[in-house]
């Protein structure tokens, strides 16, 4: 993909449109998708509205009680196990759905962890790093053989406006020559989930199936559970009145573009493509909430990431 590419298309939706809008006309019966983190947050609200729409979902979960709780009463939703940051359950999961389904049509990597403390998985790793990336790296990879040629099958990439935050260190992944910076931590992995959606892409568009990635928009959920609520006073997520910033989306909208980017035929043949607002995001330098900075979806940092992610996983 280049940057030619990353153009905003005739979108009828926008900034405040909801997941059940976008997916409203979709007729997704006989669909098979995976949602990780499929059961909190803007995850739960994707399962649902694909769910109803008339998917069979997978929704991989580290929590299993958890998600069988906030999942009930939903149809065709199956929940497994899987915990992204560790490698060998990512492959375990892989083979679990195999078992379980002939095709993938949507496979959606949603799950994460932000700004947390700094912590490390058995082998080393930096584990918003290990978590955001390296796991969905493995658990697409392997479910990649399921995804359907020629069928419009997608990759979608839950990435962030934190990628601008920082670009991937490619030498000191894991903050071992400098100090740790948990947001820091998250950019990186945000903007790791883009160039994997660019790398996937490379690998698998020439079969029809595609792959995006896109910001939901700022959304107050568990995900900032790391967070002390003076941080989020001292960023304006939060007013002086104790009230969520305006600019924050609800569940329902945070949910939209990763419906859009699953389900709209506007982005066939755009793969590799950073979303926002239920469009195509443009390309940009400045720090704001909008656009996406070219290292994120530059095809050669791309290739470095893929290198990088085999090398480190081969590590153990």
């Amino acid at each position: 993909m280049s940057l030619e590419n990353q153009r905003r298309v005739d979108s009828p939706f926008g900034e405040r449109s909801t997941a059940a809008q976008v997916i409203a006309g979709h007729d997704l019966t006989g669909r098979t998708a995976l949602v990780t983190g499929g059961y909190s947050g803007i995850g739960l609200e994707t399962v649902r509205v694909l769910s109803g729409a008339g998917a069979r979902v997978l929704v991989p979960a580290r929590d299993l009680a958890r998600a069988k709780a906030a999942l009930a009463g939903l149809e065709r939703v199956e929940v497994l196990a899987l915990d992204l940051a560790d490698p060998a359950s990512a492959q375990a999961c892989a083979q679990d759905v195999q078992e379980r389904v002939d095709g993938l049509d949507l496979v959606i990597c949603n799950a994460g962890i932000m700004a947390c403390p700094e912590q490390r998985t058995p082998a080393g790793r930096e584990l918003q790093f290990a978590t955001n990336h390296l796991g969905h790296f493995v658990l697409a990879n392997a479910l990649a053989g399921l995804m359907a040629d020629g069928e419009g099958a997608r990759l979608v990439m839950v990435s962030s406006v934190a990628h601008k935050v920082s670009a991937v260190d490619f030498d000191d992944p894991d903050f071992r020559a400098s100090p740790y910076d948990k947001f820091q931590a998250y950019g990186r992995s945000k903007t790791a989930n883009a160039l994997f959606a660019v790398g996937f892409n490379t690998r698998h568009a020439g079969r029809g199936v595609e792959a995006f990635s896109l910001h939901p928009g700022g959304i107050m959920t568990a995900l900032q559970r790391d967070l002390e609520e003076a941080e989020m006073r001292a960023m304006r997520w939060i007013e002086a009145d104790g009230s969520i910033n305006a600019r924050f989306k609800s569940v329902e909208e945070g949910a939209a573009t990763t419906v859009w980017a699953a389900v709209s035929p506007l982005l066939n043949g755009r793969g590799g493509a950073y979303c926002e607002d239920c469009n195509i995001a443009e390309p940009t330098h400045e720090r704001g909430e909008h656009g996406v900075r070219p290292y994120a979806v530059d095809p050669e940092q791309a290739e470095r990431l893929w290198a990088l992610s085999e090398r480190l996983l081969a590590q153990g």
